[in-house]
C-alpha cells in the first residue's frame, strides 16, 4: 500500500515564490508508537513540514548548484532536499525512519524531483562507504541533549573539503550545545541572520548555523 496508508492530505508550501504541494499525514499524534519511543525515542516529527525546513529550502532555492552534491540529514519528508534536487543539486535525503523516506520519495515524484536519492541513516552507526557531500543540511533536528554532539560528528564525517553545512533550528533549548560540539569536532561554525519564512510575521524565528572546515 505504501505511503498512501497514511491517507496524506495536500499542503501548499511557497518556497521563494515557487509553490510546491506536499502530501502529509493528517494526524501526527495518531502515528505515535509508545513502544518505539520507549525503545529508541522515536517520535513521528517527520510527518510535518516545520518552519526550519521552509527557511532552509528558501536558502537552497537561492543557491547556484554548480553540479554540487547535497545531503539532507534527518530529512522527514525532505522539503530542502527536494528543493535542492529541483534546483540542480545531486541531492540525497537521509533519515532514521523508513516512513519518512517513503514520504520523501512520494513527494519528490509529485514535485518534479524523482531523481532524488534516499538513504536510511543511523547517526550512531555510519556505513564505511558513506561518501562526502558539498552541501550538508539539516532542519530542526536538535531535540535531545545528545543530538548536538551526534549531529556535529556526522557533519564532520560527511562534509567534503571546501563544503558547507547549514543547520536550521527554531531556538530549541538543546541547540545551545551545538556550536561547542561543532568546534569540538574540529569544524568552524558561525550564525547567519535569524529570520522567519518569507511572508510570515508569526511563528518561531529560525537560527541558521553555517559549518565548514577550518581554513
Amino acid at each position: 500500500m505504501g505511503y498512501e496508508r497514511f491517507e496524506p492530505l495536500p499542503r501548499v508550501i511557497d518556497v521563494g515564490g515557487d509553490p510546491l504541494t506536499f502530501w502529509l499525514p493528517p494526524d501526527l499524534d495518531a502515528l505515535i508508537d509508545v513502544e518505539a519511543f520507549e525503545r529508541d525515542e522515536r517520535i513521528p516529527y517527520w510527518a510535518n513540514v516545520w518552519e526550519s525546513a521552509v527557511v532552509l529550502a528558501e536558502d537552497i532555492q537561492a543557491m547556484d548548484p554548480e553540479g554540487r552534491s547535497l545531503l539532507e540529514l534527518g530529512c522527514g519528508v525532505a522539503l530542502p532536499a527536494i528543493v535542492g534536487q529541483r534546483r540542480g543539486f545531486q541531492a540525497v535525503a537521509s533519515d532514521y525512519e523508513d516512513d519518512a523516506l517513503e514520504g520523501a520519495r512520494y513527494n519528490a515524484e509529485r514535485n518534479g524531483a524523482s531523481a532524488l536519492g534516499t538513504l536510511l541513516l543511523d547517526w550512531r552507526c555510519l556505513p564505511d562507504d558513506l561518501p562526502t557531500f558539498d552541501l550538508v543540511v539539516a532542519a530542526d533536528v536538535l531535540y535531545e541533549r545528545h543530538h548536538a554532539e551526534a549531529l556535529a560528528a556526522v557533519i564532520a564525517r560527511v562534509l567534503a573539503p571546501g563544503g558547507v553545512a547549514l543547520v536550521a533550528d527554531p531556538g530549541r533549548a538543546r541547540a545551545v550545545n551545538f556550536e561547542p560540539a561543532v568546534r569540538e569536532a574540529g569544524l568552524g561554525v558561525a550564525r547567519q541572520r535569524s529570520r522567519r519564512p518569507r511572508g510570515t510575521t508569526t511563528g518561531p524565528v529560525i537560527d541558521m548555523f553555517r559549518v565548514s572546515h577550518p581554513a
